[in-house]
């Protein structure tokens, strides 16, 4: 009983001192002057700057891919046209 006792103590105050380093953590990002605040908040900024990049190329990807759809049906039709005019012009010979 005493071991365990002992035991818990030791976990008790490794919780402590845990929680501690933790809410120091907190603390440090809450001041905006500490390095780790400063990294945070940069690291932040890019992240979002990131995911608007994101967000614009998707968009761009998307246009392109409408694009290419509709110049793919414009060689379809242009073939088909091809073959019609390439059909009466040996008719004519």
């Amino acid at each position: 009983v005493a071991a365990l006792q002992d035991e818990k103590n030791s976990l008790m105050s490794e919780n402590e001192i845990m929680n501690d380093r933790l809410e120091q953590l907190d603390d440090s990002l809450d001041d905006p002057n500490t390095v780790v605040a400063k990294k945070y908040f940069s690291a932040q900024l890019q992240l979002e700057q990131l995911q608007e990049e994101n967000y614009r190329l998707e968009a761009a990807k998307d246009d392109y891919r409408v694009h290419c759809e509709d110049l793919e049906k414009q060689v379809i039709e242009l073939q088909h046209r091809n073959n019609e005019l390439t059909s009466l012009a040996e008719e004519s010979r």
